[in-house]
């Protein structure tokens, strides 16, 4: 996934505007404009990298003299101790824009290393991982491209990308068969639908029904087992509900296609990274 200058810009500007409003009290009163410091991005946990160029280019747009020093990329392995990057501007900059790139860093980093657990824990499987729409509002575009750089896939970006029936869009219209027929009628034809099920005689039906994607909600992995063997690569099949660290690999294991996570993005731990400047 490629992220877009301006959505980076954006974010980062919402944030530094939160965060700094008018005027900084501490550092605009005790740290003079000209002066220039250096400091340096020091892990203090293992994983997985990701967001050191954008969390570099906070101080940026505040100092565009800013200098860097990238010693871990995205993508990398990371360990605790490890000097990610160092950074020379002005020390105004500098302390002002520590906490809006540390948030970005620490987060991104977060569920990039979420993801590529998860992606080890089911090699040898045909399985992916990937995402959902379970993000924090404004902040999607990174936190997929952070999933990317873990190893794993995205889902549907929005709500444009897919027709997805879920089980409230099949309670609202009345049936299954009766929603995907009225859908094919309006689509276009670059447009998938994904049928979400419950019970093999749901996936049955979306069989019949010719869908591309069919989304095994919660389903016992011996019921997830029998739907890959029923499916016989007729349909995606992806598996959703409650995947965890213990469970996943026995979820891999039944033949499923895909493995979706509202996890690695909603409830991940910030990567711990630190900020030092030098004395």
């Amino acid at each position: 996934m490629k992220l877009m200058q301006f959505q980076i810009d954006d974010m980062i500007k919402t944030a530094l505007n939160e965060d700094i409003n008018y005027i900084d009290v501490t550092t605009d009163w005790l740290v003079d404009d000209s002066k220039v410091s250096t400091a340096r991005y020091v892990a203090k946990d293992t994983g997985i990298l990701c967001g050191i160029d954008i969390a570099l280019r906070v101080f940026t747009l505040l100092d565009e003299t800013a200098k860097f020093e990238v010693l871990i990329h995205d993508g990398e392995q990371v360990n605790k101790g490890d000097i990610i990057a160092r950074i020379t501007c002005h020390t105004r900059a500098l302390l002002k824009g520590e906490r809006t790139a540390l948030n970005l860093l620490q987060h991104m980093s977060g569920i990039a290393t979420a993801t590529n657990r998860c992606v080890k824990l089911i090699e040898g499987t045909k399985a992916t991982v990937a995402d959902t729409r379970k993000t924090l509002p404004g902040l999607r575009a990174i936190q997929k491209y952070a999933v990317t750089v873990g190893g794993g896939r995205n889902h549907r970006y929005n709500l444009s990308d897919c027709a997805m029936l879920k089980d409230t869009h099949l309670d609202a219209y009345g049936s299954m068969t009766g929603a995907v027929n009225a859908l094919r009628q309006q689509i276009g034809h670059t447009v998938k639908i994904e049928v979400e099920v419950g019970s093999l005689e749901e996936l049955q039906e979306a069989l019949s029904l010719g869908v591309e994607i069919i989304m095994l909600d919660n389903m016992s992995c011996e019921d997830m087992a029998k739907a890959a063997e029923l499916t016989d690569g007729r349909a995606l099949l992806e598996a959703s509900g409650n995947v965890t660290d213990a469970t996943i690999r026995a979820i891999a294991e039944t033949g499923v296609d895909i493995i979706s996570m509202g996890a690695i993005t909603h409830s991940v731990k910030a990567f711990d990274i630190s900020m030092k400047i030098d004395k």
